[in-house]
């Protein structure tokens, strides 16, 4: 048998025969194989591989006996919902999706051929890090995929999926990618176990505490979307790709809407009476969008602020909106750092902001200095004065200090900006204004609560409301909630051909 034979009969084996067991080992774990994955994933014969005959060129320590067509992970390109795409899935009954020297190659194939065509990379990830039998070739095949990632980054989407166990330098690609999902109780992240973690900070710490789907979900942010198996991971990147374009040079999809009406009557009657009283800020997104159109990022993460895509009339959008069902709604670090990796990913893919304000100021507290909140609400700033998209804001309610500033005032930026009635636009709240300048007028009284509810209706009138900022132009007007809808369609419609010339620069720096 020659060697080509020999090869093939190898690669043969892996797929059907010696690798049954494999398949059935990753099957009898809850998971799918990587094959399994693209055919999900991909329309139906699409799928057209690249590098397929690949093997490992190690030699040492017994490697030579062990080698498999494609070395772990299988690449190529198709399309999803008829648009192209090109993907790389991992496989973990190879060496445990190891990579390696040629395991990396492929993967740097896929990444150059998206830049170079214009479309979004998927990468399925299921690796338990860098092939050590290969040494140092096997961490210099990461840096090679990590340097496409940060060149890639803001020309085409990048998505990662978490299929299985992913760590050491594994973990680091996925989090130069746009956006990460997980699958509950089958993938995990971490740069370094827990078995490391207990040698040197003798910590006992599961894996799934330490870098399951729910913990970087909910704690650390790392990942976007928890998932409760591989099918609904798989749905969920398909319909992320839904909002978004191919490449930094084109535009979203626009889907077929039909007009009909678009007053929103319920949207009248969601503030609650009384200024201190949560309401859910989803409900007013939910009236406010197509129907069954939003797409939640970050769900579990820093939930006193949320983000989305969704679309109006059509059109893709993405939404910021201050939630005051949680912590009343206050920008702290973790929603500045959020939602400033959301506004950052928008501006860069062409897709329109709408931002939705009811904020009461930010948290304030030691641990909120103390861990650079200057710093890290600094960022949502920045990314709203930097961003050059179509951008409109809805202020509901609360606008307070220099919140109102943050949330895409008209001072930094905004094309449109809308108050509902309700509005209340000022340096602070009133008992607390009241209380500053009246303090004199207040100690003086002979009842000093009635004094106190006199000047915080005084100041009531005079400030919080959005007629005085409407007066100076940093409100556009002043509109219905039942309203709301019907304006945002026409505003988008006005500002898609929006152009701004930004200053010539080599690039801004963030406050990181």
């Amino acid at each position: 048998m020659d060697k080509i034979a020999l090869l093939k009969h190898k690669s043969e084996q892996a797929l059907l025969g010696g690798g049954a067991k494999r398949i059935e080992g990753q099957h009898k774990k809850g998971k799918l194989t990587a094959r399994e994955r693209l055919q999900l994933l991909l329309d139906e014969g699409s799928f057209e591989e690249i590098g397929k005959f690949v093997t490992h060129r190690s030699r040492d320590f017994g490697m030579e006996k062990e080698l498999y067509m494609g070395d772990g992970v299988v690449t190529g390109y198709g399309t999803i919902h008829g648009r192209l795409v090109y993907v790389f899935s991992q496989d973990f009954t190879v060496f445990g999706g190891s990579l390696s020297e040629t395991h990396a190659e492929k993967i740097v194939k896929i990444m150059d051929l998206a830049m170079q065509n214009g479309a979004p990379v998927i990468g399925l990830n299921d690796s338990g890090g860098a092939r050590i039998q290969e040494g140092v070739v096997s961490l210099g095949g990461y840096a090679d995929i990590f340097y496409r990632n940060v060149k890639a980054s803001g020309v085409i989407p990048q998505i990662s999926a978490i299929m299985g166990p992913c760590a050491g330098g594994a973990v680091y690609s996925p989090a130069i990618t746009d956006f990460i999902m997980m699958v509950e109780h089958t993938s995990y992240m971490f740069v370094t176990g827990p078995n490391v973690v207990k040698t040197v900070t003798h910590e006992n710490v599961t894996s799934e505490e330490l870098g399951g789907a729910h913990t970087h979900a909910s704690k650390s942010g790392v990942t976007h979307f928890a998932c409760a198996n591989e099918v609904e991971c798989i749905e969920n990147i398909k319909q992320l790709l839904s909002y978004m374009p191919q490449n930094c040079e084109e535009d979203a999809p626009v889907y077929p809407y039909e007009a009909t009406d678009e007053s929103r009557p319920k949207l009248n009657d969601i503030i609650p009476t009384h200024p201190n009283q949560p309401y859910d800020i989803k409900e007013v997104i939910e009236e406010t969008v197509d129907a069954g159109s939003f797409l939640e990022v970050h769900k579990e993460y820093a939930e006193n602020i949320v983000v989305g895509f969704a679309r109006i009339a059509g059109r893709s959008i993405g939404i910021v909106a201050n939630q005051p069902a949680s912590l009343a709604g206050v920008l702290d670090i973790n929603s500045s750092k959020k939602g400033a990796r959301f506004v950052r990913f928008c501006d860069a893919f062409n897709i329109p902001l709408l931002v939705i304000v009811d904020v009461p100021g930010f948290l304030p507290g030691t641990d909120q200095e103390w861990n650079g909140i200057i710093t890290n609400g600094a960022k949502l700033l920045y990314a709203l004065s930097e961003a050059t998209v179509p951008k409109v804001t809805v202020v509901t309610r609360k606008a307070y200090g220099g919140a109102y500033d943050v949330m895409n005032s008209k001072h930094i930026g905004a094309d449109l900006n809308y108050a509902w009635p309700t509005a209340e636009i000022a340096v602070m709240g009133a008992k607390g204004a009241a209380e500053i300048i009246f303090k004199k007028e207040i100690t003086e009284a002979d009842d000093h609560e009635a004094k106190l509810k006199e000047k915080e209706l005084e100041y009531v009138e005079k400030f919080a409301n959005p007629y005085g900022a409407a007066a100076r132009g940093f409100i556009d007007e002043v509109i219905m909630p039942a309203e709301t809808r019907t304006k945002l369609i026409k505003a988008y419609k006005m500002l898609e051909n929006k152009v701004v010339n930004m200053p010539k620069r080599k690039h801004g720096n963030i406050p990181l």
